[in-house]
């Protein structure tokens, strides 16, 4: 009977003992990426090589950036049972919600009724820059979902306004028309000073006491040049300026001629930040949103020849940007201009 319970007490230790492990190993499938961080870094870690971790994660390059989820392990029994919870999986205490190819973090916060702000906070997020694989936390308690849908849609933040967040393909004439009110009023209401309104942007409808805190996350740029960058802004503008006139060029990157990238990878390399020469959508990967443009961020446009991310600009304040067009070169654009306003995608600045 002694010999049966120490067998019994054996086997229960060895099933608790590979449950422990089994845990571990499903934690040990993946990396969030932290400042500092390189794929060597991360491939002795968890004792693989830098070649499996991009095959692994489908990565064309070595270059990784913060918060981003590496996979570690090829998927197995216990990764798969770790990650079955990839759309919607509810605990007692969070909702969490795998992001897909295609994703936008202002389309996710739309699709779960939350707020963009409330969804950066959750996942602990300084930028919207997100990956296929990254598990966000999309509810909090239950009551954090009914706070931020409040706060973050059409309804009823108080009885004489209410807030408004902008969202992909929104203009100011149709948040307008959808809420019965003049686009003069929305522009009055939110202190405007143009109709350029961007993706998540929180925008009051209706007057109150209150009204101009729903607009202070963008609408109205800096005129100031941005102070908390690793380049000389100064610089950066008189370099781009100097270039007025210069031709445009396909895949050129120097004053004989520039497209708009290239132009992008001169002028900041001359202001002392050293980038690779990459495309329009290259450098949109490698850049942050920003809600007030300072001198010195950088403009994207979208759909001027083709789809997605197609061209690009440096702010220059007063909502003017400089670029390389294929018109006319090197040119001092506004961005009430028709043509870039029906195109504009978003400031950003770079990491």
């Amino acid at each position: 009977m002694a010999n049966k319970k120490i067998i019994m007490s054996v086997t229960a230790s060895a099933a608790i003992a590979s449950a422990i492990f089994a845990a571990e190993e499903a934690e040990a499938a993946s990396h969030k990426v932290k400042s500092g961080d390189s794929l060597w870094k991360i491939a002795q870690q968890y004792g693989t090589s830098v070649s499996e971790l991009r095959s692994i994660n489908n990565l064309s390059s070595d270059l990784i950036f913060p918060n981003q989820v590496i996979q570690t392990t090829k998927s197995s029994s216990s990764t798969g049972s770790s990650s079955s919870t990839n759309t919607n999986t509810s605990t007692n205490k969070s909702t969490t919600y795998t992001v897909k190819r295609g994703d936008t973090l202002s389309g996710i916060a739309s699709k779960h009724g939350i707020s963009l702000s409330n969804l950066m906070k959750w996942n602990n997020l300084n930028t919207t820059l997100i990956y296929p694989g990254n598990k966000l936390v999309v509810s909090k308690n239950g009551s954090s979902t009914g706070n931020s849908g409040s706060s973050s849609s059409s309804g009823n933040s108080s009885s004489s306004s209410s807030v408004y967040t902008v969202k992909s393909g929104d203009t100011l004439s149709r948040i307008a028309a959808r809420h019965g009110v003049t686009v003069s009023n929305l522009k009055k209401w939110n202190n405007l000073s143009s109709d350029l309104i961007l993706i998540g942007q929180k925008l009051s409808i209706g007057s109150s006491s209150n009204g101009s805190s729903g607009s202070n996350s963008g609408g109205s740029s800096n005129n100031a040049p941005a102070t908390d960058v690793s380049y000389n802004v100064d610089k950066l503008i008189s370099t781009a300026k100097s270039m007025s006139g210069v031709k445009y060029v396909w895949g050129g990157s120097t004053p004989s001629g520039f497209d708009c990238s290239g132009f992008i990878y001169y002028v900041y390399k001359q202001a002392g930040m050293d980038l690779p020469r990459t495309s329009a959508a290259g450098y949109f990967d490698r850049s942050f949103y920003v809600n007030t443009p300072q001198v010195g961020d950088l403009v994207f446009f979208e759909g001027t020849y083709k789809s997605g991310i197609s061209h690009m600009g440096v702010y220059l304040g007063n909502n003017q940007f400089i670029h390389a067009g294929t018109s006319n070169g090197v040119q001092i654009t506004s961005l009430d201009n028709s043509y870039w306003k029906k195109h504009f995608d978003s400031f950003k600045r770079f990491y």
